[in-house]
């Protein structure tokens, strides 16, 4: 293995952990958006603060690993990347910021309308902010972005893959979200909240996995590239994304919820991982190999120290936070009452 690729290596690795665990907070937003109104959805929103709360934030370092990295390792197909899609990277930076701003607030909004106002922007920036970010990588894989940068910065990533993989993004995080908050309730025994996700989780599970595969019909013929990585090397890892979606339809189905979870991260860390071996050896496709975009061998060898370095000392932290959040204490019934008593009076006074 030569020092590129393990850079590379670790490089995507970061990107699969922010498409499962960030992936799972945005989706978060996706089930905000469309919960109801202020008492309809007040249980879900309920729900969704409890179970996001303490991680959402923490999530985002893997963003910050990933482009770090990118940065550093291969800086040339970063400032290329950087200089021909800095739309979508703003507008999902955008969204990232407003989202995060928007959830603090919403919790702390003293009455009806604030907590409606800070709840529509952070729904609306967590769907829009995945949607960006996939069409940054569909643009990537049909190899829109050229060499030497300034490329078309409209051009390049509104067309039909980036669109599909922006759309795929939105609905896997939503499916993802929907999964855990669905497991989150019935942990907390809200069975008749764990029912409603329930069926809302199989309705955007089956809608996702079509989109999914409707997206191969137009990547054969716009990212001609991607796609014999797809049908090739890549397959096996995209037929094992498919069985992992079915699998958790089922058990959904079948209200085993907690095996649900696995086979959903499964579902989405296969899709991902079939993206980069569908895209192997190309950082931009069509453009510039791994090799090529190598920073100065120096530079990639303390990477891989700085790398190994986070993975003992960051690793174990954000494992404990995870695992916290997973104890009977965290989702016994002392701060869900303390929540409810705080919507109730927001939903009791008059916007």
């Amino acid at each position: 293995m030569t020092v590129e690729f393990a850079v590379a290596a670790a490089l995507f690795a970061g990107v699969l952990f922010y498409a499962v665990l960030g992936g799972a907070d945005f989706g978060s937003g996706f089930h905000d958006l469309t919960a109801g109104g202020s008492r309809r959805g007040a249980e879900v929103r309920t729900l969704i603060d409890h179970s996001i709360g303490p991680v959402w934030e923490a999530n985002h370092v893997w963003l910050i690993y990933v482009l770090v990295t990118w940065w550093t390792g291969f800086p040339e197909s970063f400032a290329a990347a950087m200089t021909t899609l800095y739309v979508p990277f703003v507008l999902a930076l955008v969204g990232i910021v407003l989202r995060g701003a928007s959830f603090a607030f919403r919790k702390y909004s003293e009455t009806l309308w604030q907590a409606r106002l800070f709840g529509i922007v952070f729904a609306t920036s967590s769907v829009l902010a995945p949607f960006f970010l996939g069409t940054i990588a569909g643009a990537l894989a049909s190899g829109r972005v050229p060499a030497g940068g300034g490329g078309d910065p409209w051009s390049s990533w509104i067309a039909p893959t980036p669109l599909f993989t922006g759309a795929i993004s939105v609905g896997t995080c939503a499916f993802l979200a929907g999964t855990f908050l669905t497991a989150d309730a019935a942990r907390r025994g809200q069975a008749a909240l764990a029912e409603r996700m329930r069926r809302r989780s199989l309705v955007v599970g089956a809608v996702t996995g079509v989109v999914v595969f409707a997206g191969l019909i137009p990547i054969e013929h716009d990212a001609p590239t991607l796609w014999e990585g797809l049908v090739g090397r890549a397959a096996p890892v995209i037929a094992l994304s498919a069985l992992g979606g079915i699998a958790t339809l089922v058990l959904l189905w079948r209200r085993r919820f907690s095996p649900a979870r696995g086979t959903a991260v499964i579902a989405v860390a296969a899709v991902m991982a079939g993206w980069g071996i569908g895209q192997y050896p190309w950082v931009l496709v069509d453009q510039v190999t791994i090799a090529e975009a190598a920073g100065a061998p120096a530079t990639m060898q303390g990477l891989l120290v700085a790398v190994g370095i986070a993975a003992v000392v960051v690793g174990p932290a954000l494992g404990y936070l995870f695992y916290l959040t997973q104890t009977p204490q965290w989702n016994g019934q002392e701060g869900e009452g303390r929540e409810r008593v705080h919507w109730s009076a927001r939903l009791n006074d008059r916007p």
